[in-house]
């Protein structure tokens, strides 16, 4: 099997030069080949981002330019909103994976805000790495609207994550490890993700049952 073809999505503050984002395409490059994207709105140096249908055009736009890349199943992957506007993308696209790196569920922080009705909508196998610190997607609500969608759907629960999946340093010192090794293990539940619903670069559209990646790997999930 050909290795995917990464299209990495930054979020609202983090264009595609930030130190986070240049790490993980580093992490991702490991995996398949990876594009950088940026939306018009942080090209043109502006900090408040684009209307959503602006955003997705521009996202599809950046597909476009690298769909003719010999290379395996095409994978949107996303921070924040980037992985937001990629659940829309695929909507009207043909991908074969999503992958959120921190899905905003909840607008502002704002249970009464969900952005849920884009996830009840696509079809496409979505994995959501999620830190159980991160205001923008209690787990609890996210779980509510897992048991909806009709879109295959896995979740890789970063304990002490925030909504960059960065565990506290109390937290590593505990177990004993580094952020590089939580790092490391949220690559790795992604590469078996892309196994499981990539095998043969056919994107999945049927529905399936919710399943929790970690499961897997021995990690914990959600409930």
């Amino acid at each position: 099997m050909q290795p995917p073809l990464f299209l990495l999505a930054p979020g609202a503050g983090a264009p595609s030069s930030h130190p986070w984002m240049r790490h993980w395409a580093e992490l991702l490059g490991t995996v398949g080949s990876v594009h950088n994207m940026d939306y018009g709105y942080a090209v043109e140096g502006r900090r408040r981002p684009d209307p959503l249908l602006q955003l997705v055009t521009a996202h599809r736009a950046a597909l476009a330019a690298i769909r003719n890349e010999d290379a395996g199943a095409v994978v949107l992957i996303g921070k924040s909103m980037g992985s937001r506007v990629g659940c829309h993308v695929s909507l009207e696209e043909n991908v074969s994976a999503l992958v959120c790196l921190g899905y905003p569920l909840c607008g502002g922080g704002d249970a009464a805000k969900l952005r849920d009705k884009v996830l009840r909508e696509i079809r496409t196998a979505i994995l959501f790495i999620q830190g159980t610190r991160d205001p923008l997607c209690p787990l609890e609500l996210l779980a509510k609207v897992r048991a909806q969608m009709a879109a295959p759907n896995e979740l890789y629960v970063v304990e002490g994550g925030d909504h960059s999946l960065a565990v506290t340093k109390r937290q590593l010192t505990a177990a004993g490890e580094t952020q590089d090794e939580v790092d490391a293990r949220i690559l790795e539940v992604i590469g078996v993700f892309l196994r499981r619903h990539t095998e043969g670069d056919t994107p999945r559209r049927s529905r399936a049952a919710t399943a929790d990646v970690a499961t897997a790997l021995g990690r914990r999930s959600d409930t």
